[in-house]
């Protein structure tokens, strides 16, 4: 079943509603705050590389308020162990079982604050829970629900004492963005209300956690054209034969920008894809996913450089509206 325009459009007014009612909190980022939820409407995972006090915790309480759900902040630090982050079984004496205790992952939306600073190990058990939405504990698992939606940061500037995510660990995150620093006019508007040390609380919840269940179900049903498919695929394939990257975009990374490139077209209230929502999303679903040869990055390329040189080397094309 393919989604109706009348669908897209409750769809994207719906979306604009969230992203308005979390815009309060976090002031003058409408944009990213579209690219979060449409990664947590297409059921994937957030990398934020941010300096610090730029409002990443503010988001993820605004939008678990938003949606109804519930927030937790996890700090990672080198000492921080998968149980901390998983839960844990414990033998209670009084009933003589064993009861699992929950972790803070069981949060519907999820704040891994500095995750480059946990061991491997840890970010392992974490990246674990983010692809397969459940935790398994002494043989029994224990599912997340919906919604579960992972922000982790990392710090661009301060590096000593950090892991650094593998390239493989980095796939797993559907998009990688920044909040950045607002601008003059949105920074006076904070400094005026800076007395209110949590903004989020005051915000009414939009919908609840299972019509956001609903959203994710509905935005799968947009329509894809067979060569809007092909183009994803001739994009991703040119990234890996690009002279000046050593490892592209993966299978998984072309099926991420087809995930969330859905949603982002029901956010626009079109029940189809189009090429340029594809250019779009470019960046923030491929920069993290590209590793570079290290003389093109001593030369000063970057992900940005070969992304848009894919871009304009790959012709989109003509895509029909569906029926």
């Amino acid at each position: 079943m393919t989604m109706t325009p009348e669908q897209a459009a409750w769809f994207q007014g719906t979306f604009q509603r969230l992203v308005d009612n979390v815009d309060k909190a976090v002031q003058g980022k409408q944009e990213i705050v579209g690219l979060v939820l449409a990664s947590m409407l297409a059921e994937g995972h957030v990398l934020l590389e941010d300096a610090p006090g730029t409002g990443k915790t503010s988001l993820a309480k605004a939008l678990a308020a938003t949606v109804q759900g519930t927030s937790a902040r996890i700090q990672f630090t080198p000492d921080l162990l998968p149980s901390d982050v998983t839960g844990v079984t414990i033998y209670d004496q009084q009933s003589h079982r064993f009861e699992f205790h929950k972790g803070p992952i069981f949060a519907s939306i999820v704040l891994a604050d500095e995750i480059n600073r946990a061991s491997p190990k840890t970010q392992s058990a974490l990246l674990e829970v983010m692809e397969e939405s459940r935790v398994t504990v002494d043989g029994v698992t224990h599912e997340t629900g919906r919604p579960f939606l992972v922000i982790a940061t990392q710090n661009p500037i301060e590096q000593a004492g950090t892991y650094k995510l593998p390239e493989a660990q980095l796939d797993r995150f559907l998009i990688k963005t920044s909040i950045g620093y607002p601008d003059l006019a949105v920074t006076e508007s904070i400094l005026a209300g800076a007395s209110d040390r949590n903004p989020s609380a005051g915000l009414s919840a939009i919908i609840t956690t299972s019509a956001v269940a609903d959203m994710a179900d509905l935005a799968a049903t947009v329509h894809v054209e067979p060569a809007v498919l092909r183009y994803v695929a001739e994009l991703a394939e040119a990234t890996r034969e690009d002279s000046a990257i050593r490892l592209g975009v993966s299978v998984r990374g072309a099926i991420a920008m087809i995930r969330i490139a859905k949603v982002w077209a029901a956010a626009q209230g079109r029940h189809f894809v189009l090429p340029d929502d594809i250019k779009t999303l470019a960046r923030p679903v491929w920069q993290h996913r590209l590793l570079l040869d290290a003389e093109a990055e001593f030369a000063g390329t970057n992900s940005d450089t070969v992304i848009a040189r894919v871009l304009d080397a790959v012709p989109a094309p003509q895509a029909r509206a569906a029926a």
